[in-house]
């Protein structure tokens, strides 16, 4: 592992950078928005701002890209975003910090997307599982180190807000003092979202509570936390187990996975998920243990949704129309964590700070729901048909699957298997 890294080492430091800074940005300014006396609906609404923009930038940050290049969009991209950064403790304002946050979100995805084509390219066939491994593990750790980060000072006062541009900042050395030969990077072709929920219904449903109850978790977890009576200390515990959770429970459900129809799978999930929002709705007000505890087990179960989800849309596809599968399912994923702040803020308006894990349920519900009706009424996909599953990332865009290993065998589907594949879904 170490001697594939090798190449991309400077790729690797700034993705760590990059991840802990947003990420302790993130849950910052739920914080901060917290402290500050805004409503939960309109944080809800204010944090969304940030996947909207991360959604158009994976669609439309590809064109600064392909017009400066790589090395000058990722400087302009971070530079942007550091400054923003900064930006936000000197005006406190709703309308401001929309912009502001929609701004970040369409810069990151830019970050992110000029990073994962540099992973992406230097990548081999025998390298893409090995690279992929190493990429979600940085991200996973990156991430909860930003958790992390939120106890080091005060949210109040504008130290914090220091830290993680001063993170996003130092990404761009790695990446701007590299000499990787920088690769060249398209634009994703995707599949018309009616078309793909024609052939894989669970796999897109799936995909869009799996973005909605994660971002929710993500983006008004700290909220919670807050009216819950968790310390800022205790706070970065909470969000930092959940996303070493989220990271943890990848790999054995994506065995699971392997090994069961895969539509049984994502209605277990759902139903597990059902039971660990509830007992965290309870968690919440009796022990910080109980509701790390099941905070951390609803993280993981959600978190692992998403890559269950791919693998039965790839089960369910033919092979030639894959790649832009992924593409769309990834659009309906963004497309939920749209939702995700929104609706879990409403409901925390309405009926407290168990409304976070009320949303949850009500989305796993509904996804139960979808499962069960297409376990009765849909053929299946056999076992020892179905594709491997492969883990990834909760924030990621197009150009990190085509990193997947199982984009090897594109074009190489046995006689008949796309007609079988197309006929199950």
């Amino acid at each position: 592992m170490v001697r594939a890294a090798l190449p991309i080492t400077a790729l690797f430091l700034s993705l760590v950078l990059l991840t802990s800074g947003n990420t302790m940005l993130g849950t910052l300014l739920a914080v901060r928005l917290e402290l500050e006396g805004f409503r939960a609906a309109l944080s809800g609404l204010i944090l969304a701002f940030y996947a909207i923009g991360f959604v158009l930038g994976t669609m439309y940050g590809i064109r600064i890209i392909q017009r400066v290049g790589h090395i000058r969009a990722f400087a302009v991209f971070g530079a942007v975003t550091s400054a923003v950064i900064l930006v936000h403790p000197m005006f406190v304002s709703t309308d401001l910090w929309l912009v502001l946050r929609l701004i970040i979100g369409f810069c990151i995805a830019g970050l992110m997307l000029i990073t994962e084509s540099w992973v992406n390219t230097i990548a081999t066939a025998q390298t893409r599982g090995t690279l992929l491994a190493i990429y979600l593990l940085l991200f996973y750790l990156a991430a909860a180190s930003g958790q992390f980060l939120i106890a080091a000072g005060d949210p109040a006062t504008h130290l914090l807000f220091s830290v993680a541009a001063i993170l996003v900042s130092l990404s761009l050395i790695p990446v701007l003092l590299t000499r990787t030969v920088a690769p060249e990077i398209h634009e994703s072709e995707r599949l018309g979202v009616r078309e793909l929920y024609e052939t894989a219904p669970l796999g897109i449903i799936g995909g869009f509570v799996s973005g909605a109850t994660m971002s929710a978790f993500n983006t008004m977890g700290p909220i919670y936390a807050t009216r819950v009576g968790l310390e800022i200390t205790q706070l970065s515990l909470f969000m930092g187990i959940g996303v070493l959770s989220a990271m943890l429970f990848q790999w054995p459900v994506g065995f699971i996975s392997d090994r069961f129809m895969r539509s049984r799978v994502v209605f277990a999930l759902a139903l597990a998920g059902i039971g660990a929002a509830l007992l965290a709705t309870v968690a919440g007000r009796t022990s910080n243990v109980a509701l790390f505890l099941t905070g951390g087990i609803y993280v993981g179960i959600v978190a692992s949704l998403y890559p269950v989800c791919l693998a039965l849309t790839h089960d369910q596809m033919p092979h030639n129309k894959i790649v832009p599968a992924n593409a769309t399912l990834l659009l309906c994923f963004g497309l939920g964590t749209i939702a995700g702040p929104i609706g879990s803020a409403v409901l925390m308006t309405v009926t407290g700070p168990e409304g976070l894990f009320v949303f949850a349920a009500i989305a796993l519900v509904a996804l139960a729901a979808r499962a069960a009706y297409y376990l009765r009424h849909q053929p299946q996909v056999p076992v020892t048909e179905q594709e491997h599953c492969v883990a990834v990332a909760p924030v990621s865009t197009p150009v990190l699957m085509e990193l997947d290993p199982r984009s090897t065998t594109y074009g190489e589907t046995p006689a008949g298997a796309d007609e079988q594949r197309a006929a199950a879904g």
